[in-house]
């Protein structure tokens, strides 16, 4: 899949520039109306996506997208070359996933929890040839419930193939999924960059698999 070029970070124009002002209003309610399942008052902005990008395996082909929001990392997935029939997005919020439908006619977008997506991946068809390549995540790892992130990246890494990675970013200074989450979950963590443009800046991570999960715990 081809790599976005440095054009995906200058200031938009037109008929873009009025998509982005819409996506930064309907962003803003949303975050009004339930701040606690926002990840930001703002959405991401094209260096984090660029570099969310950028963490994909090569050649990555079936992507999954959870906590959409309103399509910043989805619009830079297509711009890379990622066929709109390969991915699915997620989006557990009604109102941005009818807003996600509308901006982007040709992907698949599930209104629907993270923790089902290794079912939703294969009842989209993702799955039915392998493995998904990558899962790109946009969710509030930092405010959620240690049983919450474990369930999520359970739900990721029965959908991921041996070398598929879940790509996330937080605001906060170390990984948001925790050292003995990834333990328990046979996963090791690397830190993929630093968004220092983003509002406010924010630090990308990739988990991949290391071994099998501990006994008892499901994934």
């Amino acid at each position: 899949m081809a790599r976005p070029s440095d054009s995906s970070l200058h200031p938009q124009r037109g008929g873009d520039a009025a998509l982005d002002s819409r996506s930064a209003r309907t962003f803003l309610r949303q975050w009004l109306r339930n701040p606690m399942r926002m990840a930001s008052i703002t959405p991401s902005g094209r260096q984090l996506a660029r570099l969310m990008v950028a963490q994909l395996p090569p050649g990555a082909s079936r992507v999954v997208e959870v906590g959409a929001g309103t399509g910043v990392f989805t619009r830079a997935l297509l711009a890379a070359g990622l066929a709109p029939a390969r991915l699915l997005v997620i989006e557990i919020n009604p109102d941005l996933a009818a807003f996600l439908r509308d901006r982007f006619p040709d992907v698949t977008v599930a209104c629907a929890d993270a923790r089902n997506l290794d079912a939703l991946a294969g009842e989209h068809g993702l799955s039915a040839s392998g493995m998904l390549d990558a899962v790109v995540s946009g969710l509030g790892m930092l405010s959620m419930r240690g049983t919450l992130r474990t369930e999520i990246l359970g739900a990721a890494f029965r959908a991921l193939g041996d070398a598929g990675r879940f790509i996330q970013f937080t605001y906060g200074p170390v990984s948001p999924v925790r050292r003995r989450e990834r333990e328990a979950l046979g996963l090791k963590v690397r830190r993929a960059g630093f968004a220092l443009l983003n509002l406010p800046p924010a630090t990308v991570y990739v988990y991949e698999r290391t071994r099998p999960p501990q006994a008892g715990v499901a994934t």
